[in-house]
């Protein structure tokens, strides 16, 4: 879950929003993009840094990993009792972060950065940023020129490089250490077969001719799922290699998507609408949330139950992998951009108030 995520559950589009942005995280993104300095500044280290707008979390084996506004990366080694900040290399707000194990993680945020982290978060290195993605934009759209739709490609990747590097990373995902996605505003999606040392523009390999926003992308058995702005839904059967639109039952935002360990896949969104496939996306079946907050993140807890929680604090649990979820818990007055569960079997999420940790072990909302 990210900023731009919370303007669509309003009803508002990323590419309008730059002034309420500002407003929303209490930070100057215009002055941003007029000096760009932030992808040079390293972090600030500030004792009220888990109470800053924090977007992202992930584990990185028993450790929970947090970033959000003004580079701020929080590790927890307790499940979630205790904080304390990297050092990251810059003061640019960050949206998503995944590991793929222990050691090995990135992160992605505005203005096109991409981290990486060797060391399960205490220390990143920049490996992208938006001036680099918007270069391999052209190259690719100029090696591509020939093919259907080239001149129009080309002509995106121009706008991007024109633009300057001010357009957000929303997700990433990595299949293993070498494979991975990123994925942002504007149909932005980048490639990498060697753990992001070198990466390649994806966009001409996606069916997304409107240029919609990706929002998600993640793994469903051999599949790879993307999800995005108006209802948007593209899947890869070939590795990666292609993503073809699947027929939508929805036409607002979808914010994420969740592979069940049976096969089945839960695309949800805005205004607690999430939908259930177990055809690997061909045809979709509305579920009964019970709310109308946007939904913000979903899980696979260990014991194969699931988890959706909304932005304004609902945790919605189903036992039979998706078919069906059940209100257990609610976090009052806590706004959720993601959760994860802790080593200890206990929740932790992440929002605009910074992070919160439940007390209670195995809450995995069952009766």
């Amino acid at each position: 879950m990210n900023v731009e995520r919370f303007f669509a559950s309003f009803g508002l589009r990323w590419r309008g929003c730059a002034l309420a942005l500002c407003l929303l995280v209490s930070m100057s993104f215009a002055a941003q993009a007029e000096t760009f300095a932030v992808l040079q500044q390293p972090s600030v280290l500030t004792g009220k840094a888990t109470r800053a707008v924090l977007l992202g979390l992930a584990r990185a084996g028993e450790r929970l990993v947090a970033v959000g506004e003004r580079g701020i990366v929080l590790l927890s080694d307790d499940s979630g009792k205790s904080w304390r900040q990297a050092r990251v290399p810059v003061s640019v707000s960050l949206t998503a972060v995944q590991f793929v194990d222990a050691e090995q993680g990135w992160a992605v945020g505005h203005l096109g950065v991409v981290l990486h982290s060797e060391d399960g978060g205490e220390t990143w290195r920049k490996q992208l940023d938006g001036e680099g993605a918007a270069k391999l934009a052209v190259q690719a759209a100029q090696r591509d020129i020939d093919q259907p739709g080239g001149a129009s490609n080309l002509e995106q990747a121009q706008h991007l490089l024109r633009d300057g590097p001010d357009k957000p990373f929303l997700d990433v995902y990595f299949i293993d250490r070498r494979q991975g996605y990123i994925v942002g505003a504007y149909n932005q999606i980048y490639r990498t077969d060697d753990g992001g040392q070198t990466w390649q523009a994806w966009m001409q390999h996606v069916d997304n001719p409107q240029g919609l926003n990706l929002y998600g992308i993640r793994a469903s058995g051999t599949d790879l799922l993307l999800v995005g702005e108006r209802g948007l839904l593209l899947r890869s059967t070939d590795a990666g290699q292609s993503f073809q639109t699947l027929k939508s039952p929805y036409e607002g935002s979808f914010f994420g998507v969740l592979g069940t360990r049976d096969g089945a896949l839960i695309a949800y969104g805005l205004r607690g609408n999430a939908w259930w496939s177990d055809d690997r996306g061909n045809r979709w079946r509305r579920l009964d949330t019970g709310v109308e907050s946007t939904l913000a993140s979903a899980i696979e807890l260990r014991d194969g139950s699931l988890l959706m929680a909304s932005q304004s604090g609902e945790l919605l649990f189903s036992h039979d992998q998706g078919r069906s979820f059940v209100k257990r818990l609610s976090r009052s007055g806590t706004t959720v951009a993601a959760v994860q569960q802790a080593a200890d079997g206990s929740l932790a999420s992440v929002g605009l108030s910074g992070v919160a940790a439940d007390q209670d072990p195995q809450a995995t909302g069952k009766p």
